[in-house]
């Protein structure tokens, strides 16, 4: 009996460590798969985080939450671009646009030529992404001149949603205004850029003077809308990537804010 006994224990023994010997190669592979920190599934995690704060960011500055603010994140800058480069951006553009459509057809217009619409142009008839795209999506600092020699070149292109609002508010019997913070020296490249573009028939272009410069765009645009008023006109709707479009005094019955995380103005 006690020789059996020693005779099964020592199988057991045996049968051990020859399956620790086996599997001796695969103790390894857990220490292989928590040590680095820089694999393929930590990077997924690191850009799932860092997606999910750009969203955070983007939401926030839409909100008007953030202002003021000079340039986008640094760690957003490819977010950014894929952003403004995808269909989201489409996609808003269009929400936007459309509701402004269904709000201003369910105005009754007093039929005299005083019921107005009001655009900002860059970023809300115009696009200026070609430029943005030279310039790091809004993670570089704004540089005025080079800005100013992008808009002379008048090569801009129409931001297709805001293209048929625009026609479709003509259509409805609304004067539409164009506000812009470009300056008055700027008049004939932006209007032979908007007509290229596909925009026509606006009742007038205003375009900061001398005596506009130095001013924030809130009181700036709150005044001229005011001069509006002033002559009579009803401001219904109000269209603009900025808040600072559509904040202030004299403002429209409805505003339409459109997204634009790149630049911040105020």
């Amino acid at each position: 009996m006690t020789f059996l006994r020693f005779f099964c224990f020592f199988c057991l023994i045996s049968l051990a460590f020859a399956h620790e010997a086996f599997d001796s190669h695969l103790l390894l592979k857990p220490l292989v798969l928590e040590a680095p920190e820089s694999g393929e599934n930590q990077l997924k995690e690191v850009d799932g985080e860092i997606r999910l704060r750009c969203d955070s960011w983007r939401f926030n500055v839409e909100a008007n939450n953030l202002n003021p603010w000079r340039t986008i994140p640094k760690n957003c800058t490819e977010y950014v671009k894929q952003y403004v480069t995808g269909r989201a951006y489409q996609l808003e553009l269009k929400i936007a646009s459309n509701e402004a459509g269904i709000f201003a057809k369910s105005v009754k217009l007093v039929g005299d030529g005083k019921d107005v619409w009001i655009f900002d142009i860059d970023e809300t008839l115009l696009s200026n992404l070609p430029y943005y795209t030279e310039h790091g999506y809004g993670s570089e600092g704004f540089k005025a001149d080079e800005f100013d020699s992008w808009v002379q070149m008048g090569m801009a292109p129409a931001i297709q949603p805001s293209l048929e609002l625009y026609k479709e508010l003509l259509d409805l019997g609304f004067k539409v205004v164009l506000l812009t913070g470009r300056s008055e020296y700027q008049r004939e490249a932006t209007t032979q850029n908007l007509i290229n573009a596909g925009f026509n028939d606006w009742d007038r272009l205003i375009l900061r003077r001398d005596d506009d410069h130095g001013k924030p765009a809130v009181l700036y645009k709150s005044e001229k809308r005011s001069e509006m008023e002033n002559e009579g006109f009803r401001i219904i709707g109000n269209s603009g990537d900025q808040w600072s479009d559509l904040l202030g005094t004299s403002i429209s019955i409805r505003s339409f804010k459109l997204p634009n995380p790149m630049y911040y103005i105020s």
